[in-house]
């Protein structure tokens, strides 16, 4: 792990190459988060599409030991993910990311976590969450326009969290916990009831899954 002087910077989805030494679930947890952070963070362009559409049939890397038997809820979403992004271009998938997520003056759903945790006017989770990153040597890329809590800056950082910087399952569930779930699912639901969403709705379906499966799993350790 490099110094703070050296800062990793984490907060934009990237492509995903785990370390050899990772355990295959680990693997394929970290995987499954760096699906899910490319495809929030911007439209699948038509080689992101391919590669779904090629990958095997179940779920991606290797098969989830959090996952419970096959056929399970994990693959059905999976599944129906690989189907829609056969049928789908990627002009539309921008036009569609844009209007749900970027949108002109306001996107139609938020794609920051923090705005779905807010209790109080005294809550400073964006604050809290940029605090824990700087603690941990992270931070956003230069040039990256999105804040930290952003679904896809929180998605990759978990990822990172298990497949470079090797955190102990006890980090991973607190940062998990604090950051991501609470949030991630109140935005799954936004997707989903959007009258906007089209393809979309697959991707939360599925992101809404595995982070339950996830959580199932910290709860049980």
């Amino acid at each position: 792990m490099r110094t703070n002087r050296e800062r990793e910077h984490v907060n934009e989805a990237t492509p995903l190459h785990e370390a050899p030494i990772l355990a295959p679930e680990d693997a394929a947890r970290a995987n499954l988060y760096g699906v899910i952070a490319r495809l929030f963070y911007a439209a699948p362009d038509a080689q992101f599409l391919a590669t779904l559409v090629n990958a095997r049939a179940d779920t991606p890397g290797a098969a989830s030991a959090r996952e419970v038997g096959q056929g399970g809820p994990l693959d059905a979403a999976w599944r129906a993910l690989i189907e829609a992004s056969r049928s789908a271009f990627p002009v539309k998938l921008n036009a569609e990311h844009t209007t749900l997520f970027v949108g002109t003056g306001k996107a139609a759903v938020t794609p920051y976590l923090s705005n779905y945790v807010l209790r109080h006017q005294s809550d400073t989770p964006l604050a809290e969450l940029r605090g824990w990153l700087d603690a941990r040597g992270m931070a956003r890329r230069e040039g990256v326009t999105e804040y930290e809590d952003h679904i896809a800056g929180l998605m990759e950082t978990m990822r990172y969290l298990i497949a470079v910087q090797h955190g102990s399952l006890e980090d991973q569930r607190k940062f998990f916990e604090r950051y991501i779930y609470d949030g991630a699912v109140s935005f799954c639901i936004a997707v989903t009831d959007s009258p906007q969403a089209s393809f979309y709705k697959f991707v939360a379906r599925f992101t809404r899954v595995f982070l339950d499966i996830e959580k199932n799993a910290f709860s049980i350790g």
